[in-house]
């Protein structure tokens, strides 16, 4: 039976990470990607990650050691933070196929009508390319896309069915709870702020491990977008190394927090896995999110990450400028420490696939329209449609608002997930 997961264990540098599987869309002509030796067609898709130990960046760099990981299979396990620093969450459950699923989220409950306001601290990352001669180099900034990515309705209000003047999280989130919620229930973040501008400097090429052999090979490869910007697909063996160990700078700089959601931005920039050769294989990763740990006593930190890439037009169809940034916003809000299971369920229309976790965005992207029209600001964004709680519920009828199953676009999602089989994947 063939099975999907779009989330992956941590990783040890010397070996590639566990490939996603690809999903239909219309790609971009793999020939106008220069150099790019692919073995399957490109198509955009996230990752879920387990838990990142910030004194395990020095082992994770020199191939030393990997991180733990969030078991799957742990449904109805109550989640206690009594010796957790971290963001404000709160718990939440639903019963489902005999068992009672409980979920810890982001924010405050919403039947005590309070608001929540979470900082957004934003990494801005941009990149300077070895060129081929192996002497020049070639800047892509992030800078371009700052301003948009702040006025964009994941930070900026705009007007929603659940509610008025509000940002795209909080719209999602209300339509969950939307008959359970006091009016005054909200989950913002405030303020979105750049605290940091770095820039990634990216060798033409880099040496890992393949099939047990020491082997050069391309880090990254770049195609021109339809708006003349360049899009960078990039070694995720190489980004891995540098984000988790600039991660951990920006913890102890102190310009990411606990009490945040992180984020780092990046221009256009899309991950690939090698394939048994050496060449590109699964590609591309738009963006995931998980938490970074320093297991302390009495009490342990947690630092919610995200990365997400800002998308230029041109390059997959249905996604673009902010969508992976809300899918990961969406998907953090609702599982910020990545270990809310729910039962085993199927893409929309891939049968004998399985996840059982509670990713908002994943049943939606494999759609041919996941995205959904938000004009603020003076332009039109396209953050995501996300599944809602009540589609992971599995069930016939929603209590979410106007007994929807997707947001904002409620016809996305028609019915609940169907069931996989078994109460977790295997």
């Amino acid at each position: 039976m063939t099975q999907r997961v779009r989330f992956a264990s941590f990783f040890i540098l010397v070996s590639l990470f566990i490939p996603l599987c690809a999903f239909s869309q219309n790609l971009p002509d793999v020939t106008t990607v220069k150099d790019l030796p692919a073995t399957e067609s490109p198509s955009p898709k996230y990752q879920r990650l387990g838990p990142v130990s910030i004194h395990q960046q020095a082992l994770v760099l020199h191939g030393g050691g990997a991180a733990s990981t969030i078991q799957s299979g742990t449904f109805g396990l109550p989640f206690s933070r009594a010796n957790v620093i971290s963001v404000p969450t709160f718990a939440a459950s639903f019963i489902s196929r005999g068992q009672t699923w409980q979920l810890n989220m982001m924010g405050t409950a919403p039947w005590n009508g309070v608001s929540t306001t979470i900082p957004a601290q934003i990494l801005a990352v941009s990149l300077r390319l070895q060129n081929a001669n192996l002497v020049n180099f070639t800047n892509v900034s992030v800078a371009p896309f700052v301003t948009a990515t702040l006025n964009s309705p994941n930070f900026q209000a705009a007007n929603y069915s659940t509610g008025a003047g509000i940002q795209f999280g909080d719209a999602v989130q209300r339509a969950e709870f939307f008959h359970k919620m006091k009016a005054g229930w909200h989950t913002n973040l405030h303020p979105a702020t750049i605290v940091h501008s770095i820039t990634i400097t990216v060798p033409r090429f880099m040496t890992v491990n393949v099939n047990g052999f020491s082997t050069q090979v391309q880090t990254y490869f770049t195609q021109t977008t339809s708006d003349g910007r360049t899009a960078v697909f990039l070694l995720d063996q190489f980004f891995n190394q540098q984000i988790f160990n600039i991660v951990a700078d920006e913890i102890n700089a102190g310009r990411f927090s606990t009490n945040a959601l992180n984020i780092a931005l990046l221009p256009n920039t899309f991950l690939f896995s090698l394939n048994a050769e050496g060449g590109v294989g699964s590609c591309c990763t738009l963006g995931f999110h998980t938490f970074f740990t320093d297991s302390g006593v009495p009490k342990e930190s947690r630092w919610i990450f995200a990365f997400a890439s800002w998308i230029s037009p041109g390059v997959f169809t249905g996604f673009q400028d902010v969508t992976a940034l809300s899918h990961e916003i969406s998907e953090s809000l609702n599982d910020p420490f990545v270990n809310n299971q729910v039962p085993a369920w199927q893409f929309p229309g891939e049968a004998g696939t399985c996840q059982d976790n509670l990713e908002t965005g994943d049943p939606v992207e494999v759609l041919a329209n996941p995205s959904f029209a938000v004009h603020v600001s003076g332009m039109t964004y396209h953050p995501q449609t996300e599944a809602l709680l009540q589609w992971f519920e599995q069930k016939s009828t929603s209590t979410a608002i106007n007994s929807a199953f997707s947001y904002p676009n409620t016809k996305t999602l028609t019915r609940g997930a169907t069931a996989f089989g078994p109460l977790s994947c295997p």
